[in-house]
């Protein structure tokens, strides 16, 4: 008698003997059991079913005008999933997205610093509102939806304030800039994949990424093993507001104008939707920044897909919240499946 044989007889009555899994059930199971596997199916999908009914979706120009469409709420994303992970939401960031240009343009037009100096400070500039939706989060423990939606509501009075609700050129000093900063078909878009590619590696490879999951899993433990995690919360409310900015300068760039209505509130709406769809979960202690490009870049195929084969824009708003309330049971179900898994 053999020895599987043997084995085979000692497996408990009426139990089959378990199968050895070969390597592509090995590597399958290891796919699926990935955060960004579900997103990843429905961006391929998506761009199947489009290139299908219409072949010009993977045409050079339709494929920038989806890479512009995915990489300025990709870029955002990345803050909003350390955010998230870390147990908290920053609401403003959409309007910092918007004031961050028109800062740029004060500093150059009107009181002649360096264009990329102007740039710096003006990612500075996002990086201090978020700093101070830290403190009033973390210091006065007011609820971060709270803190920001009335910060939101700060910056974009003061944006109306300042511009007079009027739309500005970009900087004509800033011109020689303006191709690495978002003129340039492709900028936008490497910007964003050299952000998420670093960032994806601060979440997963440093303590501040380590720290900001323990801090939103568990604060109380996280606490008491010697986590800052008043500190790590002040630090991912600046990466959002520096990201938010640059964001917005990379998109007054490639439109060649900053517009005060050019959808503050939608930016951050798109970048929570990219972060959730893309595997975050709200209540904190898990995320993923590649998840969150994944996320952006679904949303920008589905908008530009129904453009193309005619679909109405108003529609889209359905489909979203469908997205995310579908993304949300799955990511709780994928969960389950992972700590079942583990175990």
């Amino acid at each position: 008698m053999s020895e599987s044989t043997v084995r085979d007889k000692a497996a408990t009555p009426g139990t089959p003997p378990r199968r050895a899994r070969g390597l592509p059930g090995l590597a399958t199971d290891a796919f699926l059991r990935r955060r960004e596997a579900t997103i990843l199916l429905v961006a391929l999908g998506l761009l199947i079913y489009f290139q299908t009914a219409k072949s010009v979706f993977l045409s050079h120009d339709n494929l920038v005008n989806v890479s512009q469409g995915t990489a300025p709420y990709a870029i955002i994303a990345v803050g909003e999933v350390f955010l998230l992970v870390s147990g908290e939401i920053d609401l403003s960031v959409g309007m910092v997205f918007a004031l961050a240009p028109f800062l740029m343009h004060y500093m150059v037009d009107f009181s002649g610093v360096y264009p990329i100096i102007a740039i710096v400070l003006s990612v500075l500039a996002g990086a201090l509102i978020g700093l101070g939706n830290g403190l009033v989060t973390v210091v006065l423990r007011v609820p971060s939806f709270v803190a920001t939606l009335g910060s939101m509501f700060l910056v974009q009075g003061i944006m109306l304030t300042t511009s007079h609700a009027y739309p500005a050129q970009t900087p004509e000093a800033a011109d020689g800039l303006a191709g690495w900063f978002g003129r340039a078909p492709w900028a936008e878009l490497t910007w964003c994949l050299v952000i998420v590619v670093f960032f994806h590696l601060v979440l997963t490879r440093t303590r501040w990424g380590l720290h900001t999951v323990a801090t939103g899993g568990n604060p109380l433990g996280a606490a008491e093993a010697g986590i800052r995690t008043g500190r790590i919360k002040i630090g991912n409310f600046m990466l959002t507001g520096a990201l938010g900015a640059f964001a917005g300068i990379l998109e007054a760039f490639r439109v060649g104008s900053i517009d005060p209505s050019s959808g503050g509130s939608n930016a951050m709406f798109f970048a929570v939707s990219a972060a959730v769809i893309g595997g975050t979960a709200l209540a904190g202690g898990s995320g993923t920044v590649v998840g969150a490009l994944l996320g952006a870049l679904v949303l920008a195929e589905m908008q530009n897909g129904f453009n193309l084969i005619g679909i109405s824009a108003n529609p889209f708003n359905i489909i979203l919240g469908s997205a995310i309330i579908i993304s949300m049971v799955l990511n709780v179900h994928l969960a389950r499946l992972r700590r079942a898994g583990r175990s």
